[in-house]
């Protein structure tokens, strides 16, 4: 791994953690320090992270980490969840609107990727491969609008949906309740499609939220000692 690299991950790790008091500093020379690297990669991790939304500028300069606001990501989740369950039970006339061969090549990719082999094997990245899915399954009910919606509410809660996807148990679960939305969809069984996306979407919001709640807890404590 890169010296690039290796910041990236590793702050990208204890910001996760929940490892930074709220209003802190993220200090370009301590941090350069701690992870012996130079001030570079630090630079270009903290600029990283920052378009990912786990960091933010301070009002005097430099980044800080991100304080989750549970209550607006939980009604982000609402819009998110209202989005999607209307693009699966779109129809044209009586028939669903989703365009079959869309619908085919989501599945065959899908059905198609690999679950890693444990935990240190997952992708930091799966987050944005499940958003996705999720806009690719929208996209096929032929509505752009509202995938577009859905894009931007996706963004503003990425931050806590990377929480979701810290372990292979998770990644591997998610893989296989996406192909079982699909699965139900072509075979035209659209209450049992809907069933499982409900249910997807439950047990990942009650991930999240449990684990959210945790790194709030652990920078509040570390911002009172």
């Amino acid at each position: 791994m890169s010296r690039r690299e290796l910041a990236y991950h590793s702050l990208r790790q204890r910001l996760l953690n929940g490892d930074f008091a709220p209003g802190s500093r993220l200090g370009e020379e301590r941090l350069a320090a701690e992870l012996s690297v130079s001030r570079t990669p630090i630079r270009e991790a903290l600029s990283r992270l920052h378009s990912e939304g786990l960091v933010e500028r301070l009002p005097d300069g430099g980044f800080g980490p991100t304080l989750i606001n549970l209550h607006v990501i939980s009604e982000l989740y609402e819009i998110r969840f209202a989005l999607e369950r209307f693009a699966l039970r779109r129809t044209v006339g009586s028939e669903p609107a989703h365009d079959e061969a869309l619908v085919r090549a989501l599945q065959s990719d899908w059905a198609d990727m690999d679950s890693p082999a444990d935990d240190d094997d997952v992708d930091g990245d799966f987050v944005l491969l499940d958003e996705d899915f999720h806009e690719r399954l929208a996209a096929a009910a032929g509505n752009q609008s509202l995938v577009d919606q859905l894009h931007k509410v996706n963004e503003r809660i990425r931050i806590v949906r990377m929480q979701d996807f810290l372990t292979a148990e998770r990644v591997e679960l998610t893989i296989g309740q996406h192909l079982g939305v699909l699965d139900a969809l072509l075979d035209g069984d659209m209450e049992r499609s809907e069933e499982r996306l409900i249910g997807h979407f439950a047990e990942s919001f009650s991930v999240v939220e449990e684990r959210a709640a945790l790194v709030i807890a652990r920078m509040l404590d570390r911002s009172a000692r």
